[in-house]
Formats: structure tokens, sequence, C-alpha cells
């Protein structure tokens, strides 16, 4: 069924092609981009950057400031769990031995896999798709499901130890624990599957700085876990950017690894790293070697939907810890 499913999309793709060369924008700056959870991969091969995010679409550039999008890269099994037309949010690119992967968070709003406290669950997984090339097409893997079916997880990012052993870190999500965690779990060598059971890092609790108030007024930790991403240091430390809330300020935070490896323990922050309502983290290095931080800034419009738009910061990881400079701005 797979190589069926694949020999369909290649006869359909000049089609497709087509039609969206139609809806391009072109030359557009970064900041009037409407995007959540940007991920930009700088690919030294092509020259160029390649941005996803939520919503399932790529936008290319080659310095920064003007963008070209959006595109289509996504080509997801219509027949598998996602069902016809998944919502897709927060996608990945990472180059990973010689092939380019998209991970992203696919989430079918026809199946409901739990209700609790009222909130029914809708299924929702983090998956990881290939292509030989950075702007796709992206199509399944060997696996069906990488997590388990009844657990709502969002956010999967990869990160590749000192042994090269490939892991996902995702979120399982506080609308089912009412505590999200960040978990982990071991992929194939090829990342066509994962191994084993996912493990527990940290939860949203373990955060001092994230907070809300609880029916009674009182201030209480936030149960969000969002947007990982695992760095390194020059001097080797281990961290992890991750986002939650402070109130209604959608706050970026970061953890350090008390071992050095993935298992940690993590030990929180005290303080958010950015101003507030930034989130959704991650590092990238541009093409003139400067260590930036992609993430969206947010913001709630007059219809109560939430307004984000990718921002860039310089960030130094020359020491043991983190820190976040001034703001980037690729157009100067």
């Amino acid at each position: 069924m797979q190589l069926k499913f694949i020999l369909c999309i290649l006869i359909l793709l000049p089609l497709a092609s087509l039609a969206q060369e139609k809806k391009l924008r072109k030359q557009i700056p970064l900041d009037s981009i409407r995007l959540s959870d940007p991920f930009i991969l700088a690919d030294e091969n092509t020259s160029t950057y390649f941005m996803t995010g939520s919503g399932g679409k790529m936008w290319k550039s080659k310095d920064l400031a003007f963008w070209t999008g959006p595109f289509d890269v996504v080509k997801h099994d219509p027949d598998s769990w996602m069902g016809k037309n998944p919502m897709i949010w927060a996608a990945e690119l990472h180059k990973y031995k010689g092939k380019y992967y998209y991970f992203a968070t696919f989430t079918n709003r026809d199946i409901k896999i739990d209700t609790v406290k009222g909130n029914v669950i809708e299924r929702r997984a983090s998956h990881v798709l290939v292509s030989d090339k950075p702007d796709g097409p992206y199509v399944p893997m060997k696996d069906d499901t990488y997590l388990p079916p009844d657990k709502p997880t969002l956010d999967g990012t990869l990160w590749v130890d000192q042994q090269d052993t490939p892991y996902m870190i995702y979120c399982h999500e506080w609308l089912q624990n009412w505590d999200g965690t960040m978990e982990k779990i071991e992929l194939k060598p090829d990342l066509s599957g994962s191994l084993g059971k996912g493990e527990i890092l940290f939860r949203a609790s373990d955060s001092p700085w994230s907070k809300e108030k609880n029916d009674e007024g009182k201030t209480i930790p936030n149960k969000v876990t969002d947007g990982p991403f695992i760095f390194r240091t020059q001097t080797g430390k281990l961290g992890m950017l991750w986002t939650s809330w402070v109130h209604d300020d959608y706050t970026q935070g970061v953890a350090y690894s008390e071992s050095g490896t993935i298992d940690g323990p993590w030990i929180q922050e005290e303080e958010p790293i950015t101003p507030p309502n930034y989130g959704h983290g991650m590092l990238f290095t541009n093409f003139d070697g400067q260590l930036l931080m992609s993430l969206h800034s947010h913001r709630v419009g007059e219809n109560g939907r939430y307004i984000r738009h990718p921002k860039l910061f310089k960030v130094d990881i020359s020491g043991d810890k983190l820190v976040v400079g001034e703001s980037y701005d690729p157009g100067e």
C-alpha cells in the first residue's frame, strides 16, 4: 500500500506544483509572516534557509530577511490514523545521515481518545516524515505510530546523544494528565519508528517561573509543557529550551541537565530567558556564523485568536549557560 501511495504522489506532483505556484507570495519580510513555532533549517548544500512551523507549510529564503512561500511539502497517508486533513503543528526540519526529516504534531479531530474534566481529547501525536531534499516532499516511513495512540503528544524534536543514539523529545499534553510532562523515547537508527516506551524527564510543575491561578484565585504552577529544543553549550553543558505560561504571558524558559545526558535530572532556571510573550524557541547558526534563536511573538487579537510572528534573537552559548542577546534584524 505504501508503494502505491508514493507512486500516486509522484504522478500528482507536477499538477500540484502548477497550482501552488499561483498561490506563492514572494519577497515577504520575516516579521510580516503569520506563523507559530517557527523552525529554521540553514541548509548549506543549497545556501537556503527553510522555515516551517504550525500549519504544515514551508517558507524559503536566501538571506533571512525576505521569504517566498508558503509551499506545500507534506504528503501524509490519508488512510493512516491522521485521516484526510489533519491539523499540523510545530513542524521541524532536521538533516540526519544524508536525509531530511520532518518532525511534526498531527491531529485527527474526528477521532476522540479520552475525556478529562469535561475536555474531549482528540487523537494527536508527534510523527516523523522523510525526504531526500530539504524542500520535500516529506512522506511517511515504515511505522504507523511512534507514540501510544491513547496519549495526546506534541512538539516532538530530535536529539542525538554522544553515543549516536537518536531520541524524540516530546510533550505529553496537560489536557489529559493535568500536569504536562517532557518525555523522551528512543528512535530507530533511520528514525523510521520508535523503540521501547517513553520516559518522563520533568513535569510542568517543576518550573519555578511558570504560573497560573486556580479556581480559588491562588497562584500555582502552570500545567503546560511546550516546544522542547535540546542544545549543548561550548563548555559541554546540556540544555533544553521549553515554553510555558506566566499567567497570560506565553514565556520561554530553559533547563539544564545535571548529568550532562538527556536523562537529567533537569534543573530549571529560576527566571525566563526572553521578554514576556515570546516562546517556542530553537537555535540555528546563520551563514555568517551568528548563533540565533528563532521563536514567535504572541498577542491576542480582537477576535480572541492568537497572532504570532517569527522573531530572531542573538544568542551566546560560550559559557555554561545560554545568554539571550539583542533582537536580530536580518534586514539591517
